[in-house]
């Protein structure tokens, strides 16, 4: 017989230890990190974020996150996910290659000053590193949530990388790293909205 409560606290428990070793590793580049979403969004510029299948999910999630709210009433934060505008992909993805999907919009829609950051759990994802890639060119700072590693890792100015092989394992700790981030931009902008904090 399965024991499926074996099972889970397994899942829970590699869960924890991933993300656990992973902020960890990466402590350094959450700051910077914060410190440069912060920067880019108080200066009037915004954040551009992009990833495909589960990383187009967290994109809009985190997104979200700095549009509306994280944890405190503040006024809103410029951030758009690049994966939400069903007839722009099709149709770069109809007329040129899905390849282009986000690099076409980076040239649209970025300016110097703003973020670029891009979600792959491989760090390999052609569309994601052609963004990336785009967005160096024209100025942009860049940021990336990976795995072990993959072309991202040498294609980012900052990169939060994963070890684990296990994608879901991955995509839970990114969305960690994207909590934190917006926590800690919030901090740096907002600081008067944690002041009544237990």
């Amino acid at each position: 017989m399965t024991d499926y409560a074996q099972i889970i606290s397994g899942i829970l428990e590699e869960s924890i230890r991933v993300k656990r070793e992973a902020i960890l590793h990466n402590l350094g580049r959450i700051q910077k990190g914060a410190e440069t979403l912060a920067a880019c969004v108080s200066s009037g510029h915004k954040i551009l974020i992009f990833g495909n299948g589960g990383s187009a999910a967290d994109s809009q999630h985190i997104a979200a996150e700095f549009v509306n709210r994280l944890r405190i009433e503040r006024p809103p934060l410029a951030a758009l996910a690049l994966t939400t505008d069903s007839s722009i992909l099709t149709s770069i993805g109809n007329d040129y290659r899905f390849e282009d999907i986000f690099a076409k919009q980076v040239a649209a829609l970025g300016r110097p000053g703003d973020v670029a950051w891009g979600i792959s759990t491989s760090g390999n994802s052609p569309n994601v590193v052609a963004a990336i890639a785009d967005a160096r060119r024209r100025g942009l700072a860049t940021v990336a949530m990976i795995g072990r590693g993959g072309k991202l890792a040498a294609g980012a100015e900052l990169v939060f990388t994963v070890d684990s092989a296990v994608t879901a394992r991955i995509q839970e700790t990114h969305i960690t790293i994207g909590h934190i981030l917006c926590e800690l931009v919030d901090r740096i902008l907002f600081p008067q909205g944690f002041t009544h904090e237990a």
